[in-house]
């Protein structure tokens, strides 16, 4: 059966292993801590971090991560869609795209006007995708590294 749900304690190996792939494709090394602190914020009902999974025949084959983000110029708060990854096997069946339905289903219900995320430039896949159920906005994005 396949089904998009909320993350459970007991998804945690599927998850870890979507995951370390993430981060593997954006060249983010992972660490057993850093895998510790996200997936207890994904359990964390006082922390603005959720997660959705997408499960395929009892096995988890995609993930999104989001949160609530607040939108002062606007006066409200947004959803912000912080990690989406879909097993690369599974990769042609519109799983990602499933997720991003789901997550409007929920932005609809926490009154969330809009949903936000960034990707790289060159994660064309990913940006097929996007451009297909979204409109690409005319921002660029900056950081600075604080040490």
């Amino acid at each position: 059966m396949n089904m998009i749900r909320f993350v459970k304690n007991q998804d945690y190996e599927g998850w870890k292993k979507l995951y370390l792939q993430y981060g593997e494709f954006y060249q983010v090394p992972m660490t057993h801590e850093g895998l510790s602190k996200v997936w207890n914020w994904l359990h964390d009902s006082s922390h603005e971090m959720e997660g959705l999974v997408y499960e395929k025949t009892g096995r988890i084959v995609g993930l999104a991560h989001f949160r609530r983000m607040p939108n002062p110029l606007r006066a409200c708060d947004i959803g912000f869609l912080d990690d989406l990854f879909v097993d690369p096997d599974e990769r042609g069946q519109r799983l990602g795209e499933a997720l991003i339905e789901e997550l409007v289903k929920i932005a609809k219900s926490k009154g969330w006007p809009k949903i936000r995320w960034i990707t790289a430039d060159d994660n064309y896949r990913a940006r097929t995708l996007y451009d297909r159920v979204a409109q690409k906005t005319m921002w660029n994005t900056y950081e600075i590294v604080v040490e």
